[in-house]
């Protein structure tokens, strides 16, 4: 299994990450570590994203802003 985020903006548009993802062997792993960088995501023009497993979609677009906008 390869986990992966796409980051995008508020619109849907895809973005480059501001920080460069590892690659992710579970879900727990591809959480944590979007919970450790979202700011720096955030601050790098990503506003949401969204988590798959092989392409597909499990679930997103989950916003990175604190109030949830």
């Amino acid at each position: 299994m390869a986990w992966m985020w796409r980051f995008e903006k508020a619109d849907g548009t895809e973005v480059p990450p501001a920080v460069e993802p590892e690659e992710f062997t579970t879900q727990g792993d591809a959480e944590s570590w979007v919970g450790e960088v979202w700011k720096e995501l955030l601050d790098g023009g990503a506003e949401q994203v969204s988590l798959y497993d092989d392409g597909s979609k499990i679930y997103g677009p989950m916003s990175l802003r604190a109030d949830g906008s």
